[in-house]
C-alpha cells in the first residue's frame, strides 16, 4: 500500500506544471542554442543563399512543434498539426537543396526556397492561431 501510495506521489511531482515548463524552457533554450550556431558559423554571403533563409525557417517550424508537443500535453482536446503542409514544405526544401542534382535554374531554386518558408510559415501561423483561439474559449 505504501508503495502504490510513493508510486502516485511521484507521478503527481513529475508531472508538475512546474516541471513541464522547465522542459519548456529547456527545448526553447535548446532550439535558441540551434539558431545561435547557425548564425555564427555561417559567413555573411551564405545568408543571401535561399537555403539558409530554409533553414532558419526550419528552426522556427522546430520551436513551433516543440511548443505544439508541451501544449498537447497539458491540454484535453490536441491541436492537430497540418501535416501535408509540413510534408509540402520539406518537399519544397528538398528540391532547393538539391536544385544543382536536378539541374535546375537557380531562379526555380529560390522559388523552391520561397515556397518552402512559405509553407513552414503557413504552418506555424495555424498552430499559433490554434493556441489562442482555444485559450480564449477556455477563459
Amino acid at each position: 500500500m505504501r508503495l502504490q501510495w510513493a508510486l502516485q506521489q511521484e507521478r503527481t511531482v513529475a508531472e508538475s506544471p512546474l516541471q513541464r515548463r522547465r522542459w519548456a524552457v529547456v527545448a526553447s533554450g535548446l532550439l535558441c542554442l540551434m539558431l545561435a550556431l547557425v548564425v555564427l558559423y555561417t559567413n555573411r554571403g551564405a545568408f543571401f543563399s535561399p537555403l539558409a533563409v530554409v533553414v532558419v525557417a526550419a528552426i522556427g517550424l522546430a520551436a513551433v512543434l516543440v511548443q505544439l508537443r508541451f501544449y498537447n500535453r497539458e491540454h484535453n482536446d490536441p491541436v492537430q498539426v497540418p501535416v501535408w503542409l509540413n510534408v509540402v514544405g520539406v518537399v519544397f526544401a528538398l528540391t532547393a537543396l538539391f536544385a544543382d542534382g536536378l539541374h535546375l535554374r537557380p531562379a526555380l531554386a529560390q522559388v523552391m526556397a520561397l515556397l518552402a518558408v512559405s509553407s513552414f510559415a503557413v504552418s506555424s501561423a495555424i498552430i499559433l492561431h490554434a493556441f489562442r483561439k482555444r485559450d480564449a474559449a477556455s477563459k
